[in-house]
């Protein structure tokens, strides 16, 4: 459920007002301490009212992400020099007696609160280094929040094209979590602490310069492990403890399939980078995972026989595909037909094996399958839909469709559906019908593989045909 124009004028007038106290601040202020912290206070206040906003409306429709939502802010201890700030995203700090080192920063709304909790826990030093772990906004949003005058700020080689991209297509992409994600703003917010984008590093990272420093006698090494969350994905390795800072490498949830395509957007993220990238973190042996998202995971033995089954299974995947590509299978034959062996079973709640199939096809192959001419042309199937469903009749297409739903068949249904409500936008019977496939395949997605994305866009579809068949009552 969108929020609602009482709520909208709420968020905005915070951020407005937000924006005010630090031009006031700016201009009457004389110390740049002062006026960093003014930042740091409005941030925060606007950050827990947005936070009670979302948090009432993720109540309906809020999906797998309203989970995340609810981990209050709060600060760990993790080992006796890592501090972390549990969120949405968690920030994690390694303090050492020459100053201090942040991996990640959080999402924009919660990460001067983050901050706050995390400096009064921690023992007084600079912050010498940010590392960020990759581009997407909840890692890198509380960036600007951290860095001081000699703060080194460390991303990978890639960082700056990827944010680059995400920038361009901010608001294409914003639109499409809304879909999924109900209770975020109408519209990104382009201006003041809570913008995406930005970010200037001063360290660069990739395979061939891995970087590696000491400080206050803790050995911190940068890796390049690109091919999870996107090309720009880097972890941190403290070789002296064992602990590795994973940020998504892993995903949100650890050990889980990885998220090879992403249905709200982006890039298709490269399979054969991921295993090597997973086959890195292997030789390392870390007996202890601090993820961005979530607890962190703890035992050697169990990390990598999970990290193993991770890399075995994407290389089981990306093999199978091939193979069925050269023997002349479809894409939809091949994404019915691979699943993974016993063995190798992972949560699929996040990534999902299916959806990697394809993406997996069309990174080698590119988008046209040799299936149709028509694919060639910008005159896509749904423009004749209408042209059908008057040769066919809608109300023959709703009936044939109710018996595909009657004996389990809704993604057939669906297909009819499509064409008879191009016939007819408001026909009662055919949006119950498909209301009825679509809670269907809702219920089958709960009881099996509980894909957090695939659940998202069944709910918010069932939204939607409720609201149009509420649109034919008298």
């Amino acid at each position: 459920m969108p929020l609602n124009p009482s709520e909208s004028r709420i968020l905005k007038f915070l951020l407005g007002a937000g924006l005010l106290v630090l031009l006031i601040a700016a201009i009457f202020l004389v110390s740049k301490d002062a006026r960093r912290e003014v930042e740091l206070r409005t941030a925060e206040i606007v950050g827990d009212v947005a936070a009670q906003v979302i948090a009432s409306r993720s109540a309906d429709g809020g999906g797998a992400a309203a989970g995340f939502i609810a981990i209050p802010i709060e600060v760990r201890k993790l080992d006796e020099i890592v501090y972390q700030a549990m969120g949405v995203a968690n920030t994690q700090v390694i303090a050492t007696s020459e100053g201090h080192v942040v991996f990640d920063t959080g999402l924009a709304t919660q990460a001067a609160k983050q901050r706050r909790l995390l400096r009064e826990a921690l023992p007084p030093g600079p912050i010498t280094h940010v590392i960020l772990s990759h581009s997407h906004q909840d890692h890198v949003g509380g960036t600007r929040f951290w860095v001081e005058e000699e703060t080194k700020i460390v991303a990978h080689r890639t960082f700056v094209e990827e944010q680059r991209y995400l920038l361009d297509l901010q608001d294409y992409l914003w639109s499409r979590n809304r879909m999924l994600f109900p209770f975020i703003p109408e519209s990104p917010p382009k201006s003041g602490f809570l913008a995406y984008g930005g970010i200037e590093p001063t360290i660069l990272v990739d395979e061939q310069r891995p970087i590696k420093f000491e400080q206050g006698g803790v050995r911190f090494e940068v890796l390049s492990t690109p091919g999870a969350e996107g090309l720009d994905n880097l972890c941190l390795w403290l070789p002296d403890l064992k602990i590795l800072f994973s940020g998504d490498t892993f995903g949100p949830n650890f050990p889980q399939f990885p998220n090879v395509f992403t249905m709200r957007g982006e890039k298709i993220r490269k399979p054969i980078e991921y295993i090597a990238s997973l086959e890195k973190l292997i030789a390392l042996e870390p007996e202890v995972i601090v993820p961005s998202h979530q607890d962190p995971v703890r035992g050697r033995d169990r990390i990598r026989a999970d990290l193993t089954r991770m890399r075995d299974a994407v290389r089981f995947v990306h093999d199978a595909t091939i193979a069925g590509m050269n023997a002349g299978k479809t894409v939809h034959q091949l994404m019915e037909e691979i699943v993974l062996p016993e063995e190798l079973a992972l949560s699929q709640l996040h990534g999902r094996v299916s959806w990697a199939v394809k993406s997996i096809w069309e990174y080698y192959a590119t988008w046209f399958h040799f299936d149709s001419t028509t694919e060639l042309y910008a005159v896509p199937v749904s423009s004749i839909r209408s042209e059908l469903a008057e040769l066919a009749g809608v109300d023959a297409i709703v009936e044939r469709a109710a018996r595909h739903v009657e004996v389990g068949e809704n993604l057939e249904a669906l297909h009819l559906l499509e064409v008879a409500l191009a016939g007819n936008a408001t026909h009662p019977a055919a949006l119950e019908t498909r209301l009825a496939a679509l809670e269907n395949l809702l219920h089958h997605a709960e009881s099996t593989l509980q894909n957090s994305y695939e659940m998202d866009w069944l709910k918010f579809r069932i939204r939607s045909t409720r609201a149009s068949l509420a649109e034919t009552l008298p």
